[in-house]
């Protein structure tokens, strides 16, 4: 399975996205500011660089729920996709939603659950799962 997130707002203090799952318009992302690509990182408030990642679901202690997670992330750690309104509410890692607003994502929650059960019967097909990020 193949997730896809293409940026399509970068220059507010917030990225805004959108998700696609094999080609397909999923939902919308929202992260951290984007800092080009030799600008400084900014612990937790920094979105992560462009690339292909592969994804798996663990446990999330943080969080204490099944989230999916990136692994191979350069120069960070822990980034997974999970619940969220506003860019306060990750400290780099991919919410998920609807998005009505700029910079707000609604049904954060419902859009995770339906991401995991993708992933999940991906998972149980034998398929591997990537996320390609695009700037």
């Amino acid at each position: 399975m193949e997730l896809t997130l293409n940026r399509i707002v970068k220059d507010k203090p917030y990225t805004l996205g959108k998700l696609l799952v094999d080609g397909k318009e999923c939902c919308y992302t929202l992260e951290p500011k984007w800092r080009k690509r030799k600008a400084k990182k900014v612990p937790g408030r920094t979105a992560i660089p462009e690339g292909r990642y592969p994804v798996v679901i663990t446990r999330s202690p943080k969080f204490k729920q099944w989230l999916p997670l990136l692994l191979h992330v350069p120069k960070f750690e822990g980034i997974r996709i999970h619940a969220g309104n506003t860019v306060e509410d990750t400290a780099g890692c991919i919410l998920v939603g609807e998005c009505q607003e700029p910079g707000i994502l609604t049904d954060s929650c419902l859009w995770v659950e339906k991401l995991k059960q993708r992933i999940v019967e991906a998972k149980a097909r034998g398929e591997g799962v990537w996320i390609s990020i695009n700037n």
